[in-house]
C-alpha cells in the first residue's frame, strides 16, 4: 500500500496514519510496502522529501547507531527545535528556542561497543536496527578516529576475557592521555586473567582498563579537562558526548548566569558547570556520587585561579535543597537525569533564586518542571539547542529561568 508520511516520532522513525510506523523516512514522503503489526519494515520510497540527503555513512542502512543520516542538517535541527516547542505548548508555555548548535562529525567521544567472540576471532561493533546482530562499524562517521582505533585492543580483550557464547560490553571514553575501558559481561576476574589483563593495556596504550567495576590497570590516569581543571572521572561516569557539546553547554550556561557571585551546581557530576564556573564564582557543587564529588574536588585543588568550590553528597530525589539552603544563592545551574528534578524544582519555586540555568536531556519532564517554575512567577528567557547527538532523535538544550 501507498501512504505518506506526516511526521516523526520521538525515536526518528516516520509516522503516518493509523498510525504506522515506518523507518528511515520523513515527513511528506510517499512510501510504498507491507504492513505488518503497524510497522512497514522494508518501505519503497515513491516520492521522496526535499530534505532528503544521502547519508554520510556506508553503515547507516545496516547500524543501529544513528536514525537520522537520511535527512539534511537543516531538518534535523528544526525538528529538535519543534519538539522542545511542542512540549512546552503541551504544559500551556512558549520560550523563543534557538536553533540547534551541532557538533560535527566524528566528534563523539564515548561510546558503548558490542563484542562477540566468532569462530575467527572476534567481532566488535553497534547492534542493527532492533536485533541483536553486531555490525563492524570500521568507517563510522561519528566517533573520533581514536575511539575507532579502540576495536584492536577490544578483540584483544575478548580473545582472553570472553565466554564462547556471551556478549561483552565496552564502554570507552577518549581521555587526554589515552583510552578508558570500562568492560561488562566478560569472565569471572579471577587470577589468570588479572594476570593476563595488563599485557593488553600495555599493548594498546590504554590509560586505565575496568573489569566489572574493579580497575585492573592504569598506565596514566584518564584525565579530562573541565575548564582550567583536570579531573580524573570515576570508571564509567557520565561525560558530555563531545568537546564541542560540552564547550556549547558550558557557555549557555555562563550567558544564562551572567556575573552571579554564588552559585549553587545540582547533579554536578564530575564538574563540567562547576570547575568552568568557578573562575567568577564561589560553587556549592551537589551530586549523590561520592566518587563523582571527589574527583571534581581533587581537580579543584590541583587548578589554578579558581575560587572556592563546596561539594555536598546528596539525593537531591529525596533531599531536595530548601528554600532556606536557597537564600543566599545569585544563581542556581541544574543538569538532572532524563527524569528531570520535580523534587527539587518544587523547592526552587518556593525560593528567591533570581536566575536558574536549566540543562536537560528530556522536553517532556523539562516541560513539566518549568510549569511549576512559571506558576511560581519564573520566566522563561530562552532556551537553546545543543546537539551533541548528531544524527540522533536526543534532544539537549539550556534554558534560562528569571524570577522578576
Amino acid at each position: 500500500m501507498n501512504i505518506t508520511i506526516e511526521r516523526l516520532g520521538h525515536r526518528g522513525d516516520g509516522i503516518a496514519a493509523g498510525p504506522i510506523f515506518v523507518p528511515l523516512t520523513l515527513p511528506g514522503e510517499v512510501v510504498e510496502g507491507t504492513v505488518e503489526k503497524g510497522r512497514i519494515v522494508a518501505p519503497r520510497i515513491v516520492t521522496p522529501s526535499s530534505d532528503r540527503v544521502r547519508p554520510p555513512c556506508r553503515h547507516f542502512k545496516t547500524c543501529g547507531g544513528c536514525a537520522l543520516q537520511h535527512a539534511s542538517d537543516s531538518f534535523v535541527e528544526q525538528w529538535k527545535q519543534d519538539i522542545v516547542h511542542t512540549a512546552l505548548a503541551a504544559q500551556g508555555l512558549d520560550a523563543p528556542v534557538s536553533l540547534a548548535a551541532t557538533s560535527p562529525a566524528k566528534s563523539r567521544r564515548r561510546a558503548t561497543f558490542s563484542g562477540r567472540r566468532t569462530k575467527k576471532g572476534a567481532q566488535i561493533g553497534f547492534h542493527a536496527r532492533a536485533s541483536d546482530t553486531i555490525v563492524e562499524i570500521p568507517d563510522c562517521q561519528l566517533l573520533t578516529d581514536e575511539l575507532l582505533s579502540s576495536v584492536d585492543a577490544l578483540k584483544d580483550l575478548m580473545a582472553i576475557g570472553a565466554s564462547r557464547k556471551a556478549e561483552l560490553s565496552f564502554q570507552v571514553t577518549q581521555s587526554l592521555v589515552g583510552l578508558d575501558i570500562a568492560v561488562t559481561g566478560g569472565k569471572p576476574l579471577d587470577d589468570a586473567l588479572r594476570l593476563s589483563l595488563p599485557g593488553v593495556v600495555i599493548n594498546h596504550k590504554i590509560a586505565r582498563l575496568t573489569w566489572d567495576d574493579e580497575t585492573v590497570a592504569t598506565t596514566e590516569p584518564p584525565a579530562q579537562r573541565f575548564g582550567s581543571a583536570l579531573v580524573v572521572p570515576p570508571p564509567g561516569a557520565f561525560l558530555q558526548a563531545t568537546e564541542p557539546g560540552q564547550a556549547a553547554l558550558v557557555n549557555c550556561v555562563k550567558q544564562a548566569i551572567g556575573d552571579a557571585g554564588q552559585i549553587a551546581d545540582l547533579f554536578a557530576g564530575c564538574g563540567t558547570f562547576a570547575l568552568s564556573l568557578a573562575t567568577q564564582a564561589e560553587v556549592l557543587a551537589v551530586e549523590d556520587s561520592a566518587e563523582m564529588l571527589a574527583a571534581l574536588d581533587a581537580g579543584w585543588r590541583k587548578a589554578i585561579g579558581l575560587k572556592r568550590i563546596t561539594t555536598q553528597t546528596r539525593d537531591l530525589f529525596r533531599r531536595p535543597l530548601m528554600p532556606d539552603e536557597l537564600r543566599k544563592l545569585d544563581a542556581v545551574v541544574i543538569d538532572p537525569p532524563r527524569a528531570g528534578a520535580e523534587a527539587q524544582v518544587n523547592e526552587l519555586a518556593k525560593s528567591e533564586v533570581p536566575v536558574i540555568a536549566a540543562v536537560s536531556c528530556n522536553p517532556v519532564t523539562f516541560a513539566r518542571d518549568a510549569k511549576i517554575l512559571t506558576d511560581a512567577g519564573y520566566l522563561i528567557d530562552w532556551v537553546q539547542v545543543v546537539d551533541q547527538f548528531r544524527w540522533s532523535p536526543h534532544v539537549e538544550f539550556v534554558a534560562k529561568f528569571r524570577k522578576p
